[in-house]
């Protein structure tokens, strides 16, 4: 029934059938019940489609005189005939005009969603596959059907140091998502090249943002510092990595941290990082989803043994798989996902000098 085709072929049906019982029986099954299948098309089919059945009403209407009319009034031009006939024809009218404004409002909607696609895109730039001797695999979906637009952050960028990752979660509400996550990200892309120390960078996102957060409204953020054999990490309220090798552990920051916008206090987490471990971030969406019983999805050794696969595509997809099996009807919240391995031998990546000396990764080379 949600498929076009589907409902072709009931509005059809019920034409048809209306059809043959005026046929056996013009009492029981008068020819005004040929609009049952034109309203019905107006749900979603075409003006076309509507119009077409619209027609094909009148048409047999004025084919079948109304039993209403008596035997006296049963010639084809009869008044009472003709008041059934343009009764039909206006019903079929309006539908024809109600089809029309239902698609005029679906194009603009299909508009809409577009122009937030664009805008999505623009908002979180794409991370590449290669970055300054990382290897990344990235994955991100809106808990919303129909709407790109989500909560979820995510940035990188090249240091004199080494790479640097940003993911976050904006606990916000409507299109307010939208412009929160916009504001940490224009700070992040405007200090986290020049500014070496990681819990200065968290202060300073947070001081940009908490002047635009409502009085319910935080950010979730992850920060991340790559160096050779090693990650060093700041963690304001997200939830912590996981580090795949030959075990899994759950990196919990040794002294946890409110969110922006709710007074964090940052400290720095050395985590050991060779290239033969992995390094998930992710967003609540992954441990928040639920089975049709309520429990949430769990970071077990099918996890573990999901991102120890050949390569880190692979990892990220069966992690996916067994996602969606836990959770077939889809995650109730916004996910994001970013599995990172060392590359021991680093692909060279393009990069921008600044006048201070730092470089950062242009993000339009990143798409």
């Amino acid at each position: 029934m949600r498929s076009e085709r589907g409902w072709l072929l009931t509005a059809a049906v019920a034409q048809a059938v209306t059809a043959v019982g005026t046929c056996v029986n013009p009492v029981a099954f008068p020819a005004e019940l040929a609009l049952v299948g034109t309203l019905l098309s107006v749900q979603a089919l075409t003006v076309r489609a509507t119009a077409v059945l619209a027609v094909t009403a009148t048409v047999f209407a004025a084919m079948f005189p109304s039993p209403a009319g008596g035997a006296g009034q049963s010639l084809p031009f009869a008044v009472g005939h003709v008041m059934h006939v343009l009764l039909v024809a206006g019903v079929g009218l309006s539908a024809g005009l109600t089809a029309r404004s239902r698609a005029v409002e679906r194009g603009a909607l299909d508009r809409m969603t577009r122009i937030a696609e664009l805008a999505q895109q623009a908002l979180v730039h794409p991370l590449p596959a290669h970055l300054d001797g990382l290897n990344l695999v990235t994955h991100s979906r809106s808990a919303t059907s129909g709407i790109a637009l989500c909560g979820d952050l995510y940035d990188a960028a090249v240091t004199p140091t080494g790479p640097r990752l940003i993911v976050g979660d904006v606990k916000g509400h409507g299109l307010a998502m939208a412009r929160i996550s916009t504001s940490v990200l224009a700070a992040f892309r405007q200090a986290a090249a020049g500014e070496p120390d990681l819990v200065r960078l968290a202060c300073i996102l947070d001081e940009r943002v908490s002047a635009e957060l409502g009085e319910e409204d935080f950010v979730t953020v992850l920060l991340a510092d790559f160096k050779p054999d090693e990650v060093l990490l700041v963690n304001c309220g997200h939830p912590p990595p996981l580090r795949v090798g030959r075990r899994m552990d759950l990196l919990e920051p040794p002294s946890p941290s409110p969110p922006l916008g709710l007074s964090p206090e940052p400290s720095p987490q050395r985590i050991g990082l060779s290239s033969t471990q992995r390094l998930l971030l992710y967003t609540d969406g992954l441990t928040e989803a639920r089975d049709a019983a309520g429990t949430m999805f769990s970071l077990d050794e099918q996890v573990h043994a999901a991102l120890s696969a050949a390569s880190p595509e692979q990892a990220l997809a069966e992690l996916l798989g067994l996602l969606d099996v836990h959770a077939p009807g889809g995650v109730q919240d916004d996910l994001t996902l970013i599995l990172v391995q060392p590359d021991p031998t680093p692909h060279a990546a393009p990069v921008h000098h600044m006048r201070d000396g730092t470089e950062v990764l242009p993000p339009s080379r990143w798409q």
